[in-house]
């Protein structure tokens, strides 16, 4: 599928200071860039900090005073298999190194603090088997509302609010996979038909030797996913990571299917 993706945002900056981006759509094996645009106002030099081995891309700037920035990328997205059931879930000594990782909790997916009710909630399950069950059993306890929580929310706040927005979707399933022993990790991306239209955390869980993407909240397609950033949770792919004060003026995100 072939997409066109926008992105759009002024923010004011009380002092100079840096900001990291990851913004851009990723270079990857299942999606390619054929175009894409960036531009600052007013012009700034930005550093380029890619990361070669994921096809990540970082933009490091500094800013100050007020500053817009435009995104405009035209990415295909290659057919996904995101099956689950019949995958299985490969012995830690089988995993990739770089799995690896993905498996341990982290700052917003306290995953050790809940093998128990893994245990005793999915124990009859394996593999993908188990990662669909667990997402049926978020699906079925927890509502999407904004307002419930913060920058600040774990999975176990969610876990006890029983609501909240991507992210903490996104959280409470990575860490239920990684509770049960699955490598999963977060991933932010531009999101077709998600309404309305903003940055999307979804997940991935390494089944059956790779990695499958996963939406939790159910509010886009899988084909849909536009990849820009991906990492432990929340921390690792957030869009903006701002290096002193800043105030948000407007932002907007777009995809639309070319």
């Amino acid at each position: 599928m072939q997409f066109q993706i926008q992105a759009e945002m002024t923010y004011d900056f009380a002092e100079r200071c840096e900001v990291l981006l990851l913004l851009e759509a990723a270079h990857g094996p299942d999606q390619t860039v054929r175009r894409e645009r960036l531009d600052l106002n007013p012009a700034v030099d930005v550093a380029r900090l890619d990361d070669p081995s994921t096809g990540e891309r970082r933009a490091v700037f500094a800013a100050e005073g007020r500053v817009s920035l435009r995104y405009d990328a035209d990415v295909s997205v290659l057919d996904r298999d995101a099956t689950l059931e019949g995958s299985a879930a490969l012995a830690i000594r089988d995993l990739p190194g770089d799995v690896l990782r993905y498996l341990r909790p982290s700052r917003y997916c306290p995953s050790d603090r809940f093998e128990s009710f893994v245990q005793r909630e999915f124990s009859d399950l394996s593999g993908g088997g188990k990662v669909a069950r667990m997402m049926a059993w978020i699906a079925g306890h927890v509502d999407y509302r904004a307002g419930v929580s913060d920058a600040t929310s774990t999975a176990q706040d969610t876990f006890v609010d029983r609501a909240g927005v991507c992210r903490d979707f996104a959280h409470l399933a990575i860490t239920l996979c990684r509770a049960a022993d699955i490598p999963a990790r977060a991933v932010s991306a531009y999101a077709w038909k998600l309404d309305p239209p903003d940055m999307h955390a979804v997940v991935e869980v390494y089944l059956g030797g790779r990695w499958r993407l996963i939406d939790p909240t159910g509010l886009a397609p899988i084909e849909g996913l536009v990849r820009v950033a991906t990492g432990l949770d929340a921390a690792d792919i957030a869009f903006m990571t701002i290096f002193g004060q800043a105030e948000l003026v407007s932002q907007s995100f777009a995809i639309r299917e070319a």
